[in-house]
């Protein structure tokens, strides 16, 4: 096997495919990336066996048909580490892989390419096209409320619902919960329910941008892949029945606050430097016009800020972990936010007062 790259042409799908390959494995080809040369195209594959990565280029030059495994993180700190337009050579010398670039040459172990593990997808259950744009605010509006090393291993991922009109993010902790809709026309007879787990969500995210290339999405019954004109993403997903979401938010609300979104974040930001650092916890204080804010700590240090609002109801003091507000706040289009409580025990609900496609809902803290 042997290729000619650029060395800036490799770097990007290198380091995309390289993100996957976690630095301690229990086994040592986990620890490589495959690399093939077939009909004048190189491909790169990284796995840690629930997220595969792949990627491939077709601007190589000498090239020679062969594949083999490499340690991931020396070749991309080897990548790394040259000159920007420096031509890379590499090229398999028995059981070690050589790369020359100008003055530099490295040689690399290698293990066969019969040891590296790849997924394999099951029939596609569910297809569609997306804009990676529409994708990638989607993904960015769900995915900060995913549990975290939760017992509840399902909230350890994003739901997703694909269904005749719209497509539907959801994620949850438990103590907050992100609901975002993308309408839209697509191949689904009936509602699909699909749990990605955490690290597909964070894989997925890096690989989607801010532009209007389409990315094809499939889902099988335990995978989800994503294509676009390079990179390839395969997930394996989580086997479990996700809790009934719609039951988590709140309805019937009638004690509703409209105020200027940047200016209620900006507050809490400054008075959540003096919360609890362990719980974080605020209390919110709504009077007519005025939304106030407060937060202390064992240290018996304390901030207040007060925010002028559309509110006429009546008094209410109700604790919320106050990162899961800002969260919310950051993940709201718009210049406005409502803020519907139904009392001082229960949840609240938040999103944009014309939004209906982005609701997101905090759990309450005892004061």
């Amino acid at each position: 096997m042997k290729f000619e790259i650029d060395r800036d042409a490799l770097l990007e799908p290198l380091q995309f495919v390289s993100g996957v390959v976690e630095r301690r494995q229990t086994l040592p080809v986990l620890a490589n990336l495959m690399i093939s040369v077939k009909n004048g195209r190189l491909t790169l594959v990284g796995t840690d066996l629930e997220v595969e990565l792949s990627a491939s280029l077709d601007s190589i030059r000498s090239a020679v048909d062969g594949a083999v495994t490499i340690p991931a993180r020396k070749f991309s700190e080897i990548c790394r580490s040259l000159p920007g337009t420096a031509p890379l050579v590499c090229s398999l010398e028995g059981r070690r892989m050589s790369i020359v670039s100008g003055r530099f040459r490295s040689h690399l172990a290698t293990l066969e390419i019969i040891d590296f593990p790849t997924i394999e997808m099951d029939p596609v259950l569910v297809e569609m096209q997306l804009a990676r744009a529409d994708l990638k605010r989607l993904l960015d509006k769900t995915s900060f409320a995913m549990g975290h090393q939760d017992v509840r291993y399902f909230f350890n991922g994003m739901l997703v619902v694909a269904g005749p009109d719209k497509l539907t993010t959801v994620a949850t902790n438990g103590q907050r919960l992100a609901v975002n809709h993308l309408p839209g026309a697509y191949a689904v007879s009936n509602m699909q329910q699909f749990i990605v787990p955490r690290k597909g969500v964070v894989e997925l995210l890096r690989m989607v941008k801010d532009d209007t290339q389409e990315l094809l999405v499939q889902f099988s019954r335990n995978h989800l892949r994503a294509v676009s004109s390079q990179f390839c993403l395969v997930t394996k997903l989580i086997d479990a029945t996700y809790p009934d979401y719609e039951r988590a938010i709140p309805a019937g609300g009638e004690v509703i606050l409209v105020g200027n979104r940047r200016e209620i974040k900006d507050a809490l930001t400054r008075t959540a430097i003096l919360a609890n650092e362990t719980y974080r916890n605020i209390r919110l204080e709504l009077t007519p016009g005025n939304l106030g804010i407060y937060a202390n700590n064992p240290l018996q240090e304390e901030a207040e800020e007060n925010v002028p609002v559309d509110y006429d109801g009546a008094g209410l003091k109700i604790g919320f972990n106050v990162d899961y507000i800002i969260d919310a706040l950051s993940a709201i289009d718009g210049d406005r936010v409502q803020m519907t409580f139904i009392d001082g025990n229960s949840a609240m609900l938040l999103a944009g007062p014309d939004e209906s496609l982005s609701r997101f809902v905090v759990s309450p803290m005892i004061l």
